[in-house]
């Protein structure tokens, strides 16, 4: 008998008016690949708040509470997170692919926040 899919609890902690909420609600519907996850949107604003999440730039993307795409050395903070891709290149928001790996328990390709 097949085990059951499970999807890890998603979490979204985002700074007021993150330009980059838009971008990251994109791909992870997209690394759903049509599957629906409840997902949790919380705005965070002051720092204390952004340590007691754990949120390390806007957008921070929490799987089980964890951030899989942290690097060493982290800090909370309130600042824009760029993600860097398998490419070299940067944006606001974690890969499609990157995503979807994190969702299915492996790790993704990179976990660099400049």
């Amino acid at each position: 008998m097949k085990e059951p899919e499970t999807t890890p609890r998603i979490t979204v902690l985002t700074v007021p008016d993150c330009p980059n909420a838009p971008l990251v609600r994109e791909r992870i519907a997209q690394a759903l690949e049509g599957r629906t996850a409840p997902v949790e949107w919380i705005t965070v604003n002051d720092s204390d708040a952004a340590t007691l999440q754990r949120m390390t730039g806007s957008p921070t993307v929490l799987l089980d509470g964890i951030d899989p795409f942290a690097h060493d050395g982290a800090v909370p903070s309130l600042s824009c997170r760029l993600y860097r891709h398998a490419d070299g290149t940067t944006d606001g928001a974690p890969a499609v692919a990157d995503l979807r790996s994190a969702l299915t328990g492996g790790w993704p390709e990179t976990t660099e926040k400049e």
